[in-house]
């Protein structure tokens, strides 16, 4: 990138240099428009030492910040629009509770007294030693949630220091809506919301991953996105013009005139797409050749189900309920509270089944952040092993969940299962649950079905235990492909190696299918390959008939089955199952998509 560049008003202008970054995509889709930067605030934050007399002073104007902070986001809850995606509330009840947190309401108020800190550098401290701590924790979903204790802390240092974002409409120009890309290091949940009513069409930033809540907003919003682009808020200039491929993960920044004619192309093609997969909604999902095939969503709160509802989906396959946990200062929700939540699920799909997966936390997603963190978290006290490790926080859940199956079909999902004892100690601690709820005279459903997740190769390997035990089993692609390559996703440096089509992860998945095919009992897919289009026909291939995914995803892989002849996947898929080398594997599931 040269040193100083020309500006113009066209956006392929000749004088004006284009390049190109590459990130993580988390939301489909081409935008075009101009780049509008959002400066971080602590940029702009002063370090300097407050004398003894001036402490309370300072203390109190911390505390002021805290206040203004709170009220603004709860006027941000009252004020959200009727067609405002579930998510924002939560993230914003999130953020809220994170403010009330002592280690951010408190700690910096120390921090001031003892160490004479200035405001600013007071929270900044706190927060930079809260990130780290943040930076231990193996699991890609809870790691990430250090971006929403800095985002909190971002909101009140812009009260510290008086700064705002303003937001301005940009023209049209050459007959196109010059609409507006937000670029930032990051950006919240909650400020997502000031750009609703704007010309806000995608965002960029350098942080962030899949499991971001800026991502799942981005998700829910359908709006396209790219996170982790690293330095984009540095290298991308105010008004300069942009192409967000969402699809790729690709921001192509100032194009010529040949590039954005093609995106432009690309860009009403995915239009027209998108109408005409909003007329499936009501279309069953079944093969050219009869077979039908079960598409379920996957959410993380109640609120959630209506966009399942509105996608067509046919139940939820897989409901995160550490949700419901994360967020609340190391106290757990308690039986009732957590019931109404499972309760809200079950009338919201209106018969249809959801599937809710026990508490998936633990070592490496501690309740308290002040917790001993394993040497590897992600081979730790975990998932179904901190559950059983405590049987009053277990048995609650349970409970509630076995409450709420009278209200409709439910399902419980048992999480990173590998030893049959383990599986026998939680099929009984559901015996004991309904034991005690039939003691109290407390309706539940006695068939509840109970399946276990396949997300461990040990698992894979040992399913006829699992078969004779459990009603149906559902696969964590995600952590199945991490645990058989031994490699850590979010880990950039080994980042490349995570592979969905290694020989051995595929091996697995259709020995799962396979099996659970043989025993006659249901088996699903609830990872991100679910939702990826690329890989609905080698699925199918491989025998499988119910997928769980996000709801923005479940149009798009309808069309992919609506279009599929099983008579000649099948063949292809068996050839795949029997390479070896990457390359030929690519290639065999591209000719896949073309069949």
């Amino acid at each position: 990138m040269p040193a100083e560049r020309s500006r113009s008003r066209s956006p392929a202008g000749p004088a004006m240099a284009s390049f190109t970054l590459h990130g993580i995509p988390v939301s489909r889709g081409i935008a075009i428009g101009r780049a509008h930067l959002l400066a971080p605030a602590a940029l702009d934050v002063k370090h300097y030492l407050v004398a003894e007399e001036h402490l309370e002073a300072e203390v109190q104007r911390l505390q002021q910040a805290l206040v203004q902070v709170h009220k603004e986001l709860q006027t941000l809850w009252l004020e959200l629009p009727k067609d405002a995606p579930t998510e924002l509330g939560a993230f914003i009840d999130v953020h809220a509770l994170i403010l009330s947190d002592p280690m951010i309401s408190e700690a910096p108020l120390d921090i001031i007294r003892s160490r004479h800190y200035n405001a600013e550098w007071a929270l900044l401290t706190q927060i930079d030693e809260l990130s780290a701590q943040f930076d231990e924790i193996e699991d890609p979903y809870l790691r990430e949630r250090k971006a929403d204790i800095q985002q909190v802390a971002e909101r009140v240092l812009k009260v510290l220091i008086g700064s705002e974002q303003t937001l301005p409409t940009v023209p049209g120009e050459d007959g196109y809506q010059a609409q507006m890309i937000v670029v930032a290091h990051d950006i919240s949940p909650a400020d997502m919301l000031q750009f609703r009513d704007r010309s806000f069409i995608g965002f960029v930033t350098d942080v962030g991953g899949q499991n971001s809540h800026t991502a799942i907003v981005a998700r829910s919003l359908d709006i396209p996105a790219a996170v982790g682009m690293s330095q984009a808020s540095t290298l991308v200039e105010q008004d300069d013009w942009i192409i967000i491929d969402g699809d790729a993960g690709v921001v192509i920044v100032n194009p010529s005139a040949l590039v954005l004619e093609q995106y432009r192309e690309r860009q009403s093609g995915l239009q027209r797409a998108r109408k005409k997969l909003n007329k499936l909604k009501k279309t069953p999902a079944v093969t050219r050749d009869g077979t039908q095939i079960t598409l379920l969503a996957n959410i993380e709160l109640p609120g959630d189900c209506a966009a399942a509802m509105e996608a067509g989906a046919n139940g939820v396959g897989l409901f995160r309920s550490e949700f419901l946990f994360m967020g609340r200062n190391s106290k757990i929700p308690s039986e009732d509270e957590q019931f109404e939540q499972y309760k809200a699920a079950v009338v919201a799909m209106k018969g249809r089944p959801v599937t809710i997966r026990t508490l998936d936390i633990g070592a490496d997603k501690p309740l308290d952040q002040t917790e001993h963190t394993a040497l590897n978290p992600a081979l730790g006290l975990r998932a179904i092993r901190y559950c059983l490790a405590e049987p009053q926080i277990f048995l609650t859940q349970l409970r509630a969940i076995l409450r709420a199956s009278a209200f409709g079909k439910l399902r419980i999902l048992i999480p990173m299962l590998a030893h049959a004892f383990e599986i026998d100690q939680s099929l009984a601690m559901i015996a004991q649950a309904k034991a005690q709820l039939r003691e109290a005279n407390i309706k539940f459903d006695e068939d509840v079905d109970v399946g276990a997740m396949i997300e461990i190769p040990a698992a894979a390997l040992a399913l006829p235990m699992f078969v004779k035990r459990m009603d149906f089993l559902s696969i964590g692609t995600n952590d199945l492909i991490q645990y058989t390559l031994a490699i850590d996703r979010v880990d950039y440096e080994v980042a490349h190696l995570y592979n969905p089509l290694h020989p051995a992860v595929l091996q697995l998945i259709a020995m799962t299918i396979a099996a659970g095919h043989k025993a006659g009992i249901d088996v699903a897919v609830c990872g991100e390959m679910a939702g990826d289009i690329k890989l609905t026909r080698l699925l199918l291939g491989m025998g499988l008939r119910d997928f769980s995914m996000h709801p923005a995803q479940l149009l798009a892989v309808k069309q992919e089955i609506l279009n599929s002849d099983m008579a000649r996947i099948v063949p292809q898929t068996r050839k795949i199952m029997r390479a070896m080398e990457p390359n030929a594997i690519a290639e065999a599931v591209h000719q896949l998509q073309l069949m």
